[in-house]
């Protein structure tokens, strides 16, 4: 029997000229964005500020779209990964506290400065560079002393983490307004999140006894927030929860938390090919018999990755039609022998619902052996963000 589905207008796409003139688009809810903040605000205390991370374009979705809804729903400030995604923020308008999770070159602290931004310090040299470039500005520097309490990237390792913290709270010009550790294994290891969370509380009551009382203290990522409230403290980090992604397996927040992105593009043409025909490059794929192939204009270049592994299936007339020989630059090619009427124009889903089906972000993961943040992270900036609130 077959589904009641229902085609797409033809003129899906349009809406900009931006979208008419590519074949693909990403489609943003903002409205599921709020919904899911809402309910990340639900489930912290009241007095936890709530830093949402939108660093690498907010995971794909857009930065200051995301950024704006966030901060609208009851998120409070903001965190990036470097200078430059700072700089796109403010240059869009949104004047809420901002943190630099990881390295910022020395040229670019006066930019901190003068825009009002956090930087993250992880070692003796950058915050000799941090005093430095406050001390020649004459002007305050907002700071926030990151901690490597097991994950091994970037942080002041436990041994050194009162002392250097102790020299930036007395140094002039510099606003020592946090400290913060980030977990390694909160989606898998309970016990070494634990062991972290030890090392962490050693280290705050250290600086406690030392008379340094920083405003914002944090560790919690998205899994952290799930099923380690202990690690709360008084500010959070969600990310990939807030886009409606599952921070780790069996999370449980599918029943709470919906996906805010899906990607669409379109059959460019349909052709019925005989047994034994070659299809794409490399001859990795020919016909059993006679099949009917769907090409469709997206490929690698749009971050539909090429290898080791790629898309197993996108969606077509509400029913899933496998991928067949190698992913192209710009051209995939679909085996929709078995779905009846395919034809020039139809909406393709690569991810994202059509009909009573969806193709979700951790089943891609699992297709391409990776996690669903590269899924969303991945798909190329060419590719226009379109967005939508209900």
């Amino acid at each position: 029997m077959e589904l009641d589905y229902v085609q797409p207008p033809s003129n899906w796409l349009l809406g900009n000229e931006q979208n008419m003139a590519y074949p693909s688009r990403v489609q943003i809810d903002l409205g599921v964005l709020a919904s899911n903040v809402r309910w990340i605000r639900a489930s912290v205390a009241a007095d936890v500020s709530i830093m949402a991370v939108v660093k690498a374009n907010a995971y794909g979705h857009g930065a200051p779209a995301v950024a704006r809804t966030a901060l609208q729903n009851g998120c409070d400030r903001l965190a990036v990964a470097n200078m430059a995604e700072a700089l796109a923020l403010r240059e869009s308008g949104i004047d809420a506290p901002i943190l630099i999770l990881s390295y910022v070159p020395a040229e670019a602290i006066p930019n901190a400065i003068d825009l009002n931004i956090s930087l993250s310090v992880f070692d003796e040299a950058f915050a000799q560079q941090c005093v430095a470039a406050a001390r020649r500005a004459r002007a305050e520097l907002k700071i926030q002393l990151k901690v490597d309490t097991g994950m091994g990237r970037l942080g002041v390792l436990p041994q050194a983490a009162a002392a250097l913290c102790s020299r930036l709270w007395d140094s002039a010009g510099i606003n020592l307004e946090g400290i913060y550790t980030h977990f390694a294994t909160a989606d898998e290891d309970l016990q070494f999140m634990q062991e972290q969370l030890t090392t962490f509380n050693c280290i705050l009551s250290q600086i406690r006894e030392a008379g340094i009382q920083v405003k914002q203290i944090h560790a919690a990522n998205s899994a952290a927030v799930l099923n380690c409230p202990d690690g709360h403290f008084n500010v959070v980090r969600p990310g990939v929860m807030l886009y409606g992604l599952e921070p780790m397996p069996e999370s449980g927040v599918a029943e709470f938390l919906r996906p805010v992105m899906s990607w669409k593009t379109q059959v460019a043409q349909v052709k019925t090919l005989p047994p034994g025909s070659r299809v794409g490059y490399g001859d990795a794929y020919r016909t059993c018999g006679e099949e009917t192939i769907a090409i469709a204009p997206v490929g690698y270049a749009d971050g539909l990755r090429r290898t080791p592994n790629t898309w197993r299936e996108v969606l077509i007339r509400g029913r899933r039609a496998p991928l067949v020989g190698r992913v192209s630059m710009e051209k995939i090619m679909l085996n929709v022998s078995h779905i009846p009427g395919v034809t020039a124009g139809d909406e393709v889903v690569l991810l994202g619902q059509q009909g009573d089906d969806c193709i979700s972000a951790e089943e891609i993961a699992d297709w391409i052996c990776s996690n669903n943040y590269e899924v969303v992270a991945s798909i190329a900036p060419r590719v226009p963000r379109t967005y939508i609130s209900r």
